[in-house]
């Protein structure tokens, strides 16, 4: 028995259960508004489902094995036997924990959880169709809409995932054996974390990358670090490449063969510059790579498709992003767009700031977005944290920029963690002292740069924080040393 079309109403439509939907929809629902997020998969979407917190949970634990095996320098012997399908199952609890969170919070809140694919049918209805034989649909009538269905993996010619051998982001992660060898197609930040993963369980990875360095889109003195490290752990890298096909080699591998790469192309949805094709790093020849699994890693692209956005109005830009302003508000005045599908950067904090304005906004409140403190984490071996402008950016601006650095291996803490590389540089304008951005290459990055973030929302001066006592020994220090050393008086490096 099929169940017929029902029809039901509400305030607020989130359309989307990943980190930019949930939040958008709790935030609405302590504002009073009558909430219905629909979400088709798992609520918590692809980060905490299948990206974000299994990538960390997994990065996480294979440093302990790792770390482990190498502390030799420390006092420390010791071999550690690697279970994956027993590091998948703790992963999973994690992933069973936070998901199950922010179920009980939308319902704290007040939040209509329905699952199954919302698509626009008028100016102001959806219809959701329910997974399962039998299941139906509904039509939900609503007075505001947020678009918040995310991204996915972009598949390259001749690389389809459901092919066994050719894996995305969510697969390798739910791998439960450690292949013997792996080609990770993108040097990009997706490409690089799972690289370290797999090198540190034992697994041949070679990378390859049309462009020519790894994590194109930051700075090379960033970047450097982490392939140094990668390649240490073993990773081969090959430059100025792309996979043009794959084949089944017959003893249970697949050889990939590549071509030269030429002209522009994207990466994590970036248009990127031209190929140096004089670079060192780059091979003037195509390649036969033999592996046992291959990773497709060359960035996301928005989900707009799935929710019939021409019904409504909506016209997605050339790469599928749907145009917002600064209150994540589309063209059409009553629908709202967060997150991924919002456009570039495609980091969740992003998103779940422009879920909180839009709810916000809906309500009547007063609240705008302001992008010029969102930071972004790279989590590879070092770590990579940005926020605000570079020095190179800020001159761009009209900035004449004073810069302060402090290595990691002048770092009493680093140290005697035994991770010393990088560095933490602070980017500040000579004029009026305000602290512009920073880039943090080294350990625990991503925890270090909210500093700097705060200090950029706040307005803070170089000499602020350069006079804000820090906690001896710790990273943070490396912080204050930066500013000191962009002041001319830092105490534990040479100065500028």
């Amino acid at each position: 028995m099929v169940v017929g079309d029902i029809a039901t109403g509400t305030d607020v439509l989130v359309i989307g259960g990943g980190p930019a939907g949930y939040v958008a929809a709790i935030r609405a629902g302590q504002l009073d508004l009558d909430v219905t997020l629909v979400e088709d998969d798992a609520v918590g979407g692809t980060c905490l489902n299948h990206g974000c917190i299994p990538s960390k949970a997994l990065l996480s634990a294979t440093d302990v094995a790792h770390d482990a095996a190498n502390a030799e320098e420390m006092g420390i012997h010791a071999d550690p036997a690697v279970d994956l399908s027993g590091m998948q199952e703790w992963k999973g609890g994690v992933v069973d924990q936070l998901t199950g969170g922010v179920e009980k919070l939308c319902k704290a809140n007040q939040v209509n959880i329905v699952e199954g694919r919302a698509e626009f049918a008028g100016e102001h209805e959806a219809r959701v169709v329910h997974g399962g034989e039998g299941q139906g649909s509904e039509t939900i009538e609503f007075e505001h809409a947020v678009v918040a269905t995310g991204s996915r993996p972009i598949e390259i010619p001749g690389f389809a995932y459901d092919d066994e051998p050719v894996l995305d982001s969510r697969q390798a992660l739910a791998l439960d054996t450690v292949p013997d060898s792996l080609v990770v197609v993108g040097a990009g930040y997706i490409g690089m974390e799972l690289a370290g993963v797999f090198a540190k369980l034992g697994t041949d990875v070679t990378v390859i990358e049309m462009l020519d360095q790894a994590l194109p889109g930051y700075e090379d003195d960033l970047a450097r670090p982490v392939k140094k490290r990668a390649e240490e752990l073993g990773v081969e890298f090959h430059f100025g490449q792309t996979a043009s096909e794959w084949h089944h080699t017959g003893d249970g591998t697949v050889t990939v063969e590549t071509e030269p790469a030429g002209g522009a192309a994207a990466d994590g949805g970036e248009q990127a510059e031209e190929l140096d094709a004089e670079s060192e790093d780059a091979d003037s020849e195509g390649l036969s790579l033999q592996a046992e699994k291959v990773l497709v890693a060359v960035g996301r692209e928005p989900v707009t498709d799935t929710v019939n956005p021409e019904a409504i109005g909506l016209e997605p830009d050339d790469r599928g992003f749907l145009q917002t302003d600064e209150e994540a508000r589309t063209d059409v005045e009553h629908v709202f767009a967060v997150g991924d599908v919002a456009g570039e950067p495609m980091l969740a904090h992003k998103g779940s700031k422009e879920g909180q304005v839009a709810a916000e906004v809906i309500a009547g409140e007063p609240a705008a977005l302001d992008y010029q403190a969102i930071p972004a984490a790279v989590f590879t071996d070092p770590e990579i944290g940005t926020v605000g402008l570079t020095a190179e950016e800020a001159e761009a601006e009209g900035f004449e920029p004073m810069v302060g650095e402090f290595p990691f291996r002048a770092s009493g803490r680093a140290l005697t963690t035994g991770e010393s590389d990088g560095f933490v540089r602070l980017v500040a304008d000579e004029e009026s002292g305000f602290v512009l951005g920073g880039q943090v290459v080294g350990p625990e990055a991503s925890e270090l740069i909210a500093e700097i973030g705060l200090a950029v929302e706040l307005g803070a001066t170089v000499e602020d924080v350069a006079a804000t006592v820090h906690t001896h020994p710790t990273l943070s220090e490396a912080v204050m040393e930066a500013a000191e050393n962009a002041l001319g008086h830092a105490i534990h490096t040479l100065n500028r």
